[in-house]
């Protein structure tokens, strides 16, 4: 069996991380799946999709951590050619990824105890996203 899903939210920007598991869950559980995958993909070039664990500290630390790998206040050739100012956020797009699977059992992701399926806003503007889940099994 499979079903498709929606989680729809507005972001504030870039750095902007969204805890997506508690949707997850009650998608999975609303799919009468019981056990199987579920998968969690951003449609769109500057998002990312990652587990991490979801607490104040890490919100602070996994931005400053893409800044430092790909800084925003340097030029890149796709401005040059867009002039939209964003290189950097496709850039660090292509580094996360825009989707994550997640095995499930009886209905339960399995996640560890301190994991969370998070959206990574790398854009540099306020967005409204919306986050296909597939949701595969029996």
């Amino acid at each position: 069996m499979v079903v498709t899903d929606e989680i729809r939210f507005k972001t504030s920007g870039p750095g902007d991380m969204v805890d997506i598991t508690p949707q997850m869950h009650e998608a999975v559980i609303k799919s009468g799946v019981g056990s199987g995958t579920v998968t969690a993909f951003a449609p769109g070039s500057t998002t990312g999709i990652t587990t991490i664990e979801y607490e104040p500290g890490l919100q602070k630390d996994l931005p400053e951590l893409m800044e430092k790998l790909v800084p925003s206040d340097r030029p890149y050739e796709h401005d040059n050619t867009w002039h939209d100012g964003n290189g950097f956020s496709h850039l660090r797009s292509a580094l996360v990824g825009p989707s994550l699977t997640v095995p499930f059992v009886s209905g339960k992701m399995l996640l560890g105890t301190w994991q969370q399926v998070v959206f990574l806003e790398f854009d540099n503007w306020a967005r409204s996203r919306t986050i296909i889940l597939q949701i595969m099994g029996e």
